[in-house]
């Protein structure tokens, strides 16, 4: 059985590649770049497929009260407290790496727990306040270095292992809890 899969299609000036998600309520999107053909867009969701529908499949398993959902009030209500253990914790693991940073901005992001900017401004989504402080921890290095490392490289990942020797680990767990997140 051939089963095709119905998606919202945003295109993005900010967009640099493809983007695949699937929500918690079954909903899949795709953000592409302006200029990528149709075609090539359908071959990227055909080559995730199964991907996909794994997806759709788990999130009609889980209970939907172990998702939990965010307003714009729990962005503002919890703000502050975010900012507060981020500054702490940004603080204290930058002191085993010794990195400028400018300024950090707590955000109410849907799709990422923290990034760095070129201009060295370090963002964090404010959910970080209700994970594991494993994963919190995990955010933070990882954001850190790559103040020095803007990329992805073995250089980079040598430099969170620096701090966190089981780093592979509680990136799989983090993967997985942030389906609980939305």
């Amino acid at each position: 059985m051939k089963k095709k899969i119905s998606y919202t299609l945003k295109k993005s000036k900010r967009a640099k590649r493809m983007r695949l998600a699937v929500y918690c309520d079954g909903s899949v999107v795709v953000t592409s770049p302006f200029g990528i053909e149709r075609t090539i867009i359908e071959k990227f969701i055909a080559d995730k497929k199964q991907w996909v529908l794994n997806k759709i499949l788990f999130f009609k398993s889980v209970d939907s009260k172990a998702i939990r959902t965010f307003s714009h009030k729990d962005y503002l209500d919890n703000k502050n407290k975010a900012l507060a253990l981020v500054n702490e914790q940004v603080r204290f693991y930058n002191k085993m790496y010794g990195f400028s940073f400018n300024k950090i901005f707590i955000k109410n992001q849907k799709t990422r727990w923290g990034s760095c900017s070129k201009s060295k401004n370090l963002n964090i989504n404010y959910k970080i306040i209700f994970l594991p402080k494993k994963h919190q921890d995990y955010i933070f290095v990882h954001e850190i270095c790559h103040l020095k490392e803007f990329n992805h490289s073995k250089n980079f990942w040598a430099l969170v292992e620096k701090t966190l020797p089981n780093y592979l680990e509680i990136k799989k767990e983090l993967r997985n809890h942030e389906l609980f997140y939305k």
